[in-house]
């Protein structure tokens, strides 16, 4: 029996208590920065095993660090567990019927990341003190992965400095490393602040800062024609200054995210942003207040460390699905929008060309996919400029399933999801011993980062006084 299956009965001795913890936390549903919970949860299983705790890591109250072992190499595996504000969702459910209207849902899955990730740990962890295998795990709790890229305050620390390798995975719709891609992101708060006024009575009285908000987006809007292709800018109004339209609104907000596939292409971007919202503020004779929260750097991946995951992924596909869970993936397929299922499609052909019907008959993507290089954003990005790191996508989702939708939260719970989350654990706990036992791979995979850093150093993008916050 080779050292992959032997860490697979590992990760399958403790398989339930995996489960449950992923479960729970998927019950909990906590958003950025309040994942009070889902944290204590994995802490004391973590300390219950032996691991060494350090907590309050990055100034955030729930991320934290599990270690064991010691000396080097140093071997990390990044766990996230926050959920998405809006998406409640009953458990295999394929209509949308939200547990509490407005409350948070898993819909990217970080229930699953999070255990996966710890199980690893807790498997190589066995492995190391079975087999007398020298060097350090550590599990990295990382909170507010969604809209605060809480990973950036924990880099900003120095909490990675002294890792070799860097491990982490994503739940999905195909089993895939995640080779480049992720785009730099930008997270700003623009404040307008005017004067009241009485609407009708004495509007020359009033300056909007509603309008302020207003003329910022248009003028926004008319960048984006003079912008790189590859740029994306959102916003979202957070507060319109109130609901009565015969009061000149007196304050207003908008939140930005402004995401490039560089951080200096993001930094120039924020800096003509913001010089639209300074001409908003004098357009309207009121006030701007310019507030970045949050900063993802572009995620930088790595050959060597691709490759080892690539090759356990490829020993490990395809699970043995059940029946059961075919049709319970195609369920969940005869839900997804229109535009998600012609996606699905051009996707299907790209990967397969002709024989793309061969892939939309199977409602789980049961094999190892082509490379990924996605347009989202991750604050994977910031530990892959201070540590080479290996990131991949495991299928727990029916193939289809859009992210970020009451779809995915829906089949957090399943059997479907619990085993990808497992074979993520077996993956990553594969790889992390080939790092552990061959320093050569971790000079191999230093080098790669070198190369691909070209002399470039972290961007650290956050502003100096910015802090983990609920906003």
């Amino acid at each position: 029996m080779g050292y992959i299956d032997e860490l697979g009965e590992l990760v399958a001795k403790r398989q339930q208590e995996t489960i449950s913890i992923s479960d729970q936390i998927w019950d909990f549903a906590e958003s950025r920065f309040q994942e009070f919970k889902s944290a204590r949860l994995q802490i004391d299983y973590l300390k219950s095993l032996g691991f060494a705790i350090t907590e309050g890591l990055g100034g955030a109250e729930t991320a934290f660090v599990a270690e064991a072992g010691g000396g080097k190499p140093i071997v990390g595996f990044l766990g996230e567990y926050d959920a998405l504000s809006g998406l409640s969702q009953e458990a295999d459910a394929d209509c949308h019927k939200p547990i509490q209207e407005g409350g948070d849902g898993h819909g990217c899955g970080h229930n699953l990341l999070g255990a996966g990730s710890l199980a690893a740990t807790v498997a190589i962890k066995e492995y190391m003190e079975e087999k007398n295998i020298p060097g350090t795990v550590r599990y990295y709790g990382c909170p507010a992965e969604e809209n605060a890229g809480g990973k950036a305050f924990m880099v900003r620390d120095g909490c990675f400095d002294d890792c070799d390798i860097v491990l982490a995975w994503h739940p999905g719709s195909i089993n895939c490393i995640n080779k480049s891609g992720s785009l730099a992101n930008f997270r700003v708060f623009f404040t307008f602040h005017g004067k009241s006024a009485h609407a009708a009575g004495s509007p020359h009285l009033g300056r909007s800062a509603l309008d302020a908000v207003e003329l910022m987006n248009v003028g926004v809007n008319y960048m984006r024609e003079h912008m790189i292709d590859e740029a994306r800018v959102h916003y979202a109004v957070t507060n319109s200054g109130g609901t009565a339209p015969n009061v000149v609104q007196s304050e207003a907000q908008v939140l930005y995210a402004i995401r490039a596939p560089q951080v200096n292409q993001v930094k120039e971007l924020y800096d003509r942003v913001c010089k639209i919202a300074q001409g908003a503020a004098l357009m309207t004779e009121t006030e701007v207040e310019i507030r970045q929260v949050a900063a993802y750097s572009n995620y930088i991946g790595n050959d060597v460390i691709g490759k080892q995951i690539k090759d356990h992924l490829t020993e490990s596909l395809p699970l043995d699905y059940t029946e059961e869970e075919l049709q319970y993936a195609a369920k969940f397929q005869k839900v997804i929008t229109e535009l998600d299922a012609k996606n699905l499609k051009a996707r299907a052909k790209r990967i397969a060309g002709k024989d793309s019907e061969k892939l939309l008959a199977m409602p789980i993507w049961n094999f190892v996919g082509p490379d990924a290089s996605g347009k989202g954003s991750t604050d994977v990005g910031d530990v892959s400029w201070v540590c080479p790191t290996g990131y991949c996508h495991m299928a727990t989702l029916a193939a289809g399933t859009p992210g970020h939708a009451w779809q995915a939260v829906a089949q957090g719970k399943g059997s479907i999801a619990h085993k990808g989350m497992l074979l993520a654990a077996k993956v990553l706990a594969a790889t992390a011993y080939d790092f552990l036992t061959n320093p050569e791979l971790i000079q191999a995979a230093r080098e790669d980062w070198l190369e691909k850093l070209d002399g470039e150093t972290y961007p650290n993008a956050l502003p100096k006084d910015a802090k983990p916050e609920i906003w």
